[in-house]
């Protein structure tokens, strides 16, 4: 798939990938109105309000979590509304493809759904590539890879910006680490994502840089960096 570098890093829904997800494509996983959305917190613990700097939103957002509640959101750098606070979080990189990756379906890799979260679970709490729910699978096609039955690797499509779709959830169990299984399924779904007609993008935290530097290597490019902060809501 050929794709335009700076048609690439100019497109503005990126910096503000969840709300572009959840007004868009998931849009039948989102609560919350006005200004503000969030995921069912079964899905994923991301949230999103239409601009940090409206005040609205962030009470929108405080109707939607509710008393206390906490929203996990990307890009905001700290900005929030009046008696938020923020718990916890970090700085990230938002990478996305260029037309150095090669997008190749895998014939190994299966296509994993509810009858595997069991498995998926135990992967993520052993791998810890970053938030991953009981229901996260349904934001879109998850695919594994195994050994001797067992699953042993994971990759799949998470928030999904109009026009592009991310991939989460990069994963390989300790076990079958140095088989380069992650390659093999960000480059399988990266296919699967040109079939539905998107672009591929990732996310990572700053200081994973040996993920990034495989992201990388695979063809992607850091867009921008951003924020993940845990924002809880007034009482």
């Amino acid at each position: 798939m050929s794709v335009s570098q700076p048609d690439l890093l100019l497109d503005d829904v990126l910096d503000n990938p969840v709300w572009s997800s959840l007004t868009g494509a998931h849009a039948w996983l989102a609560e919350g109105t006005g200004l503000a959305r969030r995921y069912r917190p079964d899905v994923s613990p991301f949230a999103a309000v239409s601009d940090p700097n409206e005040p609205q939103a962030w009470r929108d957002l405080a109707a939607a979590v509710g008393p206390g509640g906490t929203a996990l959101i990307t890009g905001a750098a700290g900005v929030c509304g009046e008696g938020w606070s923020v718990d916890g979080g970090g700085e990230g990189v938002q990478l996305v493809e260029t037309s150095q990756v090669v997008a190749t379906p895998d014939p190994e890799a299966v296509v994993l759904g509810a009858a595997d979260v069991p498995e998926m679970l135990d992967l993520v709490a052993r791998t810890e590539p970053g938030p991953f729910e009981k229901s996260t699978h349904t934001m879109g096609t998850y695919l594994g890879l195994r050994h001797e039955g067992r699953l042993v690797a994971m990759a799949g499509q998470r928030l999904q910006p109009s026009g592009w779709i991310e991939i989460s959830a990069v994963c390989t169990a300790p076990e079958a680490r140095g088989r380069g299984l992650a390659g093999r399924l960000v480059r399988a779904v990266t296919a699967d994502i040109h079939a539905r007609g998107a672009r591929a993008l990732m996310h990572a935290s700053a200081d994973n840089t040996g993920a990034i530097s495989v992201y990388l290597g695979l063809g992607f490019e850091v867009r921008r960096r951003t924020t993940f902060e845990l924002f809880r809501a007034p009482l």
